[in-house]
């Protein structure tokens, strides 16, 4: 029997681990460049034949996703996870293992004139920039980045202007900060437009943002328009501003499930002209909360026009807006003008106030005014006081009618009677948004924390500050991860695939088969059903589906429900009727308790319990079947799902 060449080396690996640690990571790649029994890959291909006991091939999609790490890094690694010590090669582990990390950005102190353009710039940290410039124009256009910091950008400038045009365009996981940005400034006009145009997962910050400047124009105009989950802060924006207009402009439109902070904002200015219109129009469950607003400003002027008109859902929240203000008057028109309404909550609003004038005409539906019934400064015309009590059914047909926004999405969600041959249906976009990521060997994954409890020590690992997109992004999936299973519901979290196939054989046995959706073909377009397959003969069946999670490394939320059917689709061009995509499909039977705001109800037109919801498996998702004696494996290149089948 041929020994392999690299063996022997491996073994001295172990023997002389220390050493290891003074030799580079790259020159460790290029000494086992190869096949090595003992990769993180080759390991899980050992795993696989121990523990799935049938004669199907690989899912070369799982494989595919397994940690690209050489025996050598992979053992460096996880000495490093033991000792708690990862954070010190962070790059290069990031590098090496294929994860998702943001780049550390070193403070940049470059001079540049008055007139700067900044044009195809990325992932740049801009401190001291522009400090005391006198006129001219710095402009950000076709500005392509993940990670930004202003720090004290424009400090104490006079007539000095910036303008933030098409800036950083179809992002992906974005974090910007604007730190004293503009501070003690005179005149001059900072304008954000086109700003993060259609970002996935936005986290942007702007404090003590023009703090102590005068007359110092801001202009947000189609800011952040059709961007997906994330959120925007402003702390102490404008504090002890004079005379500064700020103008809000088609904000936040057609934003699905954004966060908007606004603290301290506006704090002690004199003169302040705020204006909010068109704000977060369209957009699916926003959440405001403006909490110390405009304390103890001085003739400030507020209005609020159209906003939040004709969005789902949606929590904004008034926290002593106003307090302790003199001579200032807030006009909301038009606000609120939802469906499906959320609730808008007003405490302490224009507290201690002097010679305050607040007004709400054609405001939507909201009942937390108690403490305002007596205040003559508070007037209310055109204003719904009461909920409506329309019937389920009304209100259904008025959800799914002419109302209904472009969060709903065509084709998300069908009923079992479309997967029919020659149906013609729509598509979803089922790309993968997310960035690309591999597993972490389960040997790294075991000697990292997986808690709320640890985050302090998950936060330093993976260099995630306070009130980062890190932090954001690890909090998020650690909450999703340990929050209560739903009834009926085996859920798991997994970041190693060998605890993805424990996970699948614990739930369905051996004798399991990975199931995807070939290709994202067919996409925001109407396809045609071609053949159609019932997994377990159409059968209900069991399975285990498994979606992505947002996180450093590639983890998946992995989960069972009962009473499913698993379909398998040819989808066919609606012209030529040739065969674009082979999709799978997964038909939920029992929906009862699913929430009555549920996007499925809201396409479909009922309510929990009374009807199935299908749903296609998107690119790189999966599902676990067990397997069937006659299958034909056909390898999927994004999403996978395993079916239990009796033999």
């Amino acid at each position: 029997m041929q020994t392999h060449p690299i063996i022997p080396l491996v073994f001295f690996v172990f023997l002389c681990f220390p050493c290891l640690l003074n030799v580079s990571l790259a020159g460790a790649r290029v000494l086992l460049a190869g096949d090595s029994p003992l990769t993180p890959k080759a390991y899980l291909i050992r795993y696989w034949d121990k523990e799935i006991h049938n004669n199907l091939p690989k899912s070369q999609f799982i494989l595919s996703k397994a940690s690209p790490l050489n025996a050598v890094e992979a053992a460096i690694f996880a000495k490093l996870a033991a000792e708690n010590a990862l954070s010190i090669k962070l790059s290069a582990f990031c590098s090496s293992a294929k994860l998702f990390c943001f780049p550390h950005l070193a403070p940049s102190i470059e001079k540049h004139d008055g007139n700067s353009e900044f044009a195809t710039y990325e992932n740049k940290n801009f401190t001291d920039y522009g400090t005391g410039a006198v006129d001219g124009v710095n402009s950000f256009k076709n500005y392509s980045d993940t990670v930004n910091t202003f720090r004290r950008y424009g400090r104490a400038a006079i007539d000095h202007d910036e303008k933030f045009s098409i800036y950083g365009p179809e992002g992906n996981v974005v974090d910007q900060s604007f730190n004293t940005y503009g501070a003690r400034s005179s005149g001059g006009e900072g304008e954000f437009k086109n700003y993060n145009e259609g970002v996935n997962v936005p986290n942007l910050r702007f404090t003590s943002y023009s703090d102590h400047g005068t007359l110092k124009a801001q202009k947000f105009s189609s800011y952040t328009e059709d961007t997906n989950a994330g959120s925007e802060s402003f702390t102490s924006y404008g504090k002890n501003g004079n005379a500064a207009p700020n103008e809000f402009t088609s904000y936040g439109e057609n934003t699905n499930v954004i966060i908007s902070d606004f603290k301290n904002y506006g704090e002690n200015s004199n003169g302040a002209n705020d204006t909010f219109k068109s704000y977060g129009v369209n957009g699916n469950v926003p959440q405001n909360n403006f909490k110390n607003y405009g304390a103890e400003g001085n003739g400030g002027f507020d209005t609020f026009t159209s906003y939040r008109e004709q969005s789902n859902v949606g929590d904004d929240s008034f926290q002593s807006y106003a307090k302790k203000s003199t001579e200032g008057t807030v006009g909301f028109r038009n606000y609120g003008n939802s469906y499906n309404e959320g609730t808008d909550t007003f405490s302490g609003y224009g507290e201690e106030a002097d010679g305050q004038k607040i007004g709400f005409k054609i405001y939507g539906v909201n009942n937390t005014f108690k403490e305002y019934a007596d205040n003559k400064s508070v007037s209310f015309s055109e204003y719904n006081s009461t909920a409506d009590t329309a019937s389920e059914e009304t209100t259904t047909k008025n959800l799914s009618g002419s109302l209904v926004n472009k969060w709903i999405v065509p084709g998300r969600f069908f009923r079992e009677s479309e997967l029919k041959e020659g149906n013609v249906m729509p598509m979803p976009d089922i790309t993968d948004k997310m960035p690309p990521r591999s597993f972490l060997p389960r040997s790294i994954t075991s000697n990292l924390p997986f808690s709320t409890s640890m985050i302090a020590p998950l936060k330093e690992t993976f260099h995630a500050v306070d009130n980062s997109t890190m932090e954001k992004i690890i909090i998020d999936a650690l909450n999703e991860c340990e929050r209560d299973p739903s009834p009926g519901e085996t859920k798991r979290c997994v970041g190693s695939a060998e605890d993805l196939i424990d996970f699948a054989t614990s739930v369905l046995g051996r004798n399991v088969v990975v199931r995807t959706t070939e290709n994202v073909k067919g996409s925001k377009k109407d396809i045609m059903i071609g053949s159609v397959k019932g997994i377990n003969g159409g059968k209900v069946t069991k399975s285990v589906s498994c979606h992505q999670s947002l996180y450093p490394y590639l983890l998946y939320y992995c989960h069972s429900v009962p009473k499913v059917r698993v379909y398998e689709a040819d989808i066919l061009d609606t012209n030529s009727k040739a065969k674009i995509n082979h999709g799978v499909a997964i038909c939920h039977l029992d929906t009862s308790s699913w929430s009555p705001t549920h996007e499925a109800f809201l396409t479909l037109g009922s309510s929990p319990g009374r009807i199935e919801v299908c749903h296609w498996i998107f690119e790189n998702d999966m599902a676990w079947t067990t397997a069937e004696n006659s299958i034909t494996l056909t390898t999927a290149e994004n999403d996978m799902t395993w079916t239990i089948v009796d033999e």
